[in-house]
């Protein structure tokens, strides 16, 4: 299984540490030593599952909007929106730590709002994460209109990872970045879409399709 990019340093790390763990562990030759080897190295087994970071294959859909994110949706509803416009549809995903954490981009366009909030880590399904919590705002200009989406940090995520720059010419489907631990990505799509997802159901990072654009 590939290891995401934006987490081999973390990896790395954490290989070295343990692995002196279980070095330490089994020279001790006691119950204490081997559990010490035991742990390190299912914490080793852990991060490499955390950063794995699978191919996916971008559905070939020109109407497509997909998810941002691994995980579940949390919340739909109709908002109004500074950048997306009245009537705009927000569409949260809660990614737990069980979840691969690399975010994808949602739809072809040019990356046209970038902000970065510093602010609170409460757990990422609590609706008040939205406003409240660190988070780094992305909007799109694409031949829909602008998409808009936010990565949001949780209680145990603690640094959001996002390579976009102003002005980049971003593809649907190509990974930006990544929230450590579990987090919520919010994503609120403009007039003139059909969401295809609803509460509850699991989505895919770069393939499952959340919405649809109406008559193109």
């Amino acid at each position: 299984m590939r290891t995401t990019r934006y987490g081999k340093d973390s990896v790395i790390k954490t290989t070295v540490i343990c692995t002196a763990a279980i070095s330490a562990g089994i020279w001790v030759h006691s119950a204490g030593g081997a559990a010490i080897s035991i742990a390190a190295a299912l914490f080793i087994a852990f991060s490499l599952y955390f950063y794995r970071d699978p191919e996916r294959t971008t559905p070939a859909d020109p109407r497509a909007i997909l998810s941002p994110a691994d995980g579940k949706v949390l919340l739909v509803k109709a908002v109004d929106h500074p950048l997306t416009g009245e009537p705009s549809t927000l569409v949260s995903i809660f990614m737990s730590p069980f979840n691969v954490h690399v975010n994808r981009i949602p739809v072809s366009g040019r990356v046209m709002h970038l902000t970065y909030h510093a602010g609170k880590f409460l757990m990422a399904f609590d609706h008040r994460s939205m406003t409240d919590n660190e988070r780094m705002e992305v909007g799109i200009d694409s031949r829909f209109g602008t998409i808009w989406f936010c990565q949001v940090s949780g209680f145990l995520a603690r640094r959001i990872i996002c390579k976009l720059e102003q002005g980049d010419n971003v593809t649907a489907g190509n990974r930006f970045g990544m929230i450590k631990f579990g987090s919520r990505v919010d994503i609120v799509l403009p007039p003139g879409m059909n969401t295809s997802v609803a509460v509850g159901d699991k989505t895919v990072a770069g393939e499952t399709v959340i919405a649809r654009a109406k008559g193109l």
